[in-house]
């Protein structure tokens, strides 16, 4: 009987200025994939010195407003430097503003600390599965008592989460409509990304918000479905 191949190694990058956090992360992580090799940073010069494409990491996860922080370029840099790794931002921040900067700079994913160890898990297999992670109140939409959308939770062409908080089902916004017309061409996220100038993960939150207010399951219904709009 042949031995089973060897499943490859995961390297993953921790960063947060948290020795703590980055402790309770790296045992959480350990138990639930033993092929996952650890490298840890408490600044962004630590990432920054690490991201210098001596390692070829898979994954990582970083917080936002460690010590060197100075805007959401730096996760641009790190995508550009590493372009093959899943950049994912695990903060204790959860403003729809921060959300939708991190993915406009490269995340594949933006996770609570509020989230519960399941819900990690589960945001972190769908991202190495090839998907794009937001957090349930992102997808639902920040609402007042009255159930009105608070403010910036708006539909603007430059939110593509905008009508998934709004509600408006039987609209899609400009950019929406830019990629729906492509998927119609059966173009891929990366050639969308390319012709509107947008990160494959921003095109990914579009075709999410697109396929919810269709009322469809995948692209080639979301296709079909373009041509009667």
């Amino acid at each position: 009987m042949e031995a089973s191949a060897e499943k490859p190694t995961l390297n993953v990058l921790l960063a947060d200025d948290h020795l703590l956090f980055r402790d309770g992360l790296r045992r959480l992580l350990a138990q639930s994939d033993g092929s996952m090799v650890f490298h840890e940073a408490g600044t962004f010069d630590d990432v920054r010195r690490l991201c210098d494409g001596a390692i070829a990491f898979d994954l990582i996860l970083l917080d936002l407003g460690m010590p060197g922080w100075d805007g959401f370029s730096l996760l641009g840099e790190i995508h550009q430097r590493l372009p093959k790794a899943l950049l994912v931002v695990v903060s204790g921040s959860e403003k729809r503003s921060d959300l939708l900067a991190a993915l406009e700079n490269g995340a594949a994913g933006f996770i609570p600390k509020s989230s519960s160890a399941k819900v990690l898990m589960g945001a972190l297999q769908l991202v190495l599965a090839g998907g794009v992670y937001l957090p349930e109140q992102a997808i639902r939409g920040d609402r007042t008592a009255d159930g009105a959308p608070s403010a910036g939770a708006g539909g603007g062409d430059g939110d593509p989460l905008g009508h998934l908080a709004d509600g408006a089902g039987d609209q899609l916004t400009p950019r929406q409509r830019d990629v729906l017309n492509r998927l119609r061409d059966g173009k891929s996220n990366k050639q969308i990304a390319h012709e509107l100038g947008l990160t494959e993960g921003t095109v990914k939150v579009h075709v999410t918000a697109i396929l919810r207010q269709l009322g469809v399951r995948n692209r080639t219904q979301a296709a079909i479905t373009a041509n009667g709009l």
